[in-house]
């Protein structure tokens, strides 16, 4: 922003210093047109006839002088035609010579001359136009930093308070054409990856609270089975009838235990399932053009041939923002998992549904693996090496099924393929 202000005080001393200079400049042009009239004025001299009566000599060759009037010595002495003689003319001025032949007076030259190139009017409308220009420049720049660097300005820091978990602070909302969007969707952001905290942390004392709990009941049915495996080990029951009996106990506190086990693999797997999808509808073109914005160039720089077959605008059901997860959520498993030769998009309807077809070449996994693949938390073989959680295709198939749809997989002989269905 300083860097700004100064490129406009900069602008400014340079405008203040061709304007202050331009005068001085046509000064020295004029000095050098007024030494010009006089070599007329001396040629012109030069030519006249001495002796002979006066007539006006040929002019057209001249710049400066106008016309050239005689005084003859027999009339210099009269008042009126003195006055006339010496009578100045608007925009007109005038050099007086005396006409000699020899030592004899003839009269007096009057050579009226007009000096057009040091003319104050020119240099007016030179100033008057580089003053509109530096308005216009000034103008320019003032908007450019008021409207766009200014607000950008106030914005540069908010990226890096949201990087340290600082979301209290609010952005003034605006209208202004290039950042008022933007804006909203930084405080929503804001909002958002508040309210994400705040839930994150409310979530994990809801977890602490059930550990706590279910390891408390645990704790019952736990001691239970030491006991009864103890009392076996030590010989205690003297019958198979009463060895049995323990048994039998051991094995319904286990069962009990397990479901305890259930429960919290049950409870997490809600807090993953927890995501908000909006019950709408969207142009099937809409989804498809920002797939296409947001991969054409990836695959182009991977080099990965990138295809999208053609399909018919239709409005389907469902949130489109979720949608755009899911298929970035496929596309980059794509990335990561296929042999980066081929992904390819195709579509097609059945029984009133779209299904959008998303296939990549690469390695088929075995049919073990593929019957868990859209589980929480599994990784097949081939991520070995590779980032991620397990969670992709898993909430995947959960945002799908919000949206009244279905998502399924299949192993080709190429590589996998996943079938999107929209109602």
């Amino acid at each position: 922003m300083k860097k700004f202000d100064r490129l406009i005080v900069v602008f400014l001393a340079v405008y203040l210093l061709i304007s202050l200079g331009l005068p001085v400049l046509f000064q020295s042009i004029n000095r050098k047109e007024s030494s010009e009239y006089k070599v007329e004025i001396n040629r012109i001299y030069l030519g006249l006839v001495k002796g002979s009566p006066f007539t006006e000599p040929d002019l057209s060759s001249c710049e400066f002088i106008k016309n050239v009037t005689f005084l003859p010595q027999s009339l210099s002495t009269r008042n009126e035609e003195l006055d006339k003689f010496y009578k100045s003319n608007n925009g007109v001025e005038y050099e007086i010579k005396p006409w000699y032949d020899g030592d004899k007076l003839l009269g007096y030259l009057r050579f009226n001359y007009i000096n057009s190139k040091g003319d104050n009017s020119f240099l007016l409308k030179v100033e008057l136009i580089l003053f509109m220009f530096a308005v216009s420049i000034v103008s320019i720049l003032l908007y450019i930093r008021n409207s766009i660097l200014k607000p950008f300005n106030t914005l540069s820091e908010m990226p890096y308070e949201l990087s340290k978990g600082n979301f209290k602070g609010d952005m003034k909302e605006s209208k202004d054409r290039y950042f008022g969007k933007f804006l909203w969707g930084v405080n929503l952001l804001r909002e958002n990856l508040d309210y994400h905290k705040i839930k994150e942390f409310k979530l994990q004392k809801e977890k602490k609270l059930l550990l706590i709990s279910i390891s408390h009941d645990i704790q019952t049915p736990l001691n239970t089975i030491k006991l009864y495996a103890k009392a076996i080990v030590e010989e205690v029951y003297d019958t198979n009838e009463k060895k049995m009996l323990a048994a039998k106990q051991i094995e319904e506190k286990s069962l009990e235990i397990e479901s305890f086990v259930r429960y919290i693999i049950k409870t997490s797997s809600e807090e993953i399932l927890e995501i908000e999808v909006v019950d709408g509808e969207f142009y099937l073109k809409d989804l498809i053009e920002k797939v296409v914005l947001t991969y054409k160039e990836k695959c182009n720089l991977k080099m990965i041939d990138f295809t999208v077959g053609n399909y018919n605008n239709k409005l389907v059901k469902g949130d489109l923002d979720r949608a755009f997860e899911v298929v970035g959520n496929i596309l980059e498993n794509a990335f990561k998992y296929g042999d980066g030769k081929e992904i390819k998009i195709s579509f097609c309807e059945e029984d009133y549904c779209q299904l959008i077809n998303i296939f990549n070449t690469g390695e088929i996994i075995s049919q073990n693996e593929f019957n868990h693949i859209f589980d929480s938390f599994y990784r097949a073989s081939n991520s070995e090496g590779k980032q991620g959680n397990g969670l992709g295709l898993y909430i995947c198939k959960s945002i799908m099924k919000k949206m009244d749809g279905e998502v399924f997989a299949e192993c080709e002989k190429e590589g996998m393929s996943f079938t999107l269905v929209f109602r």
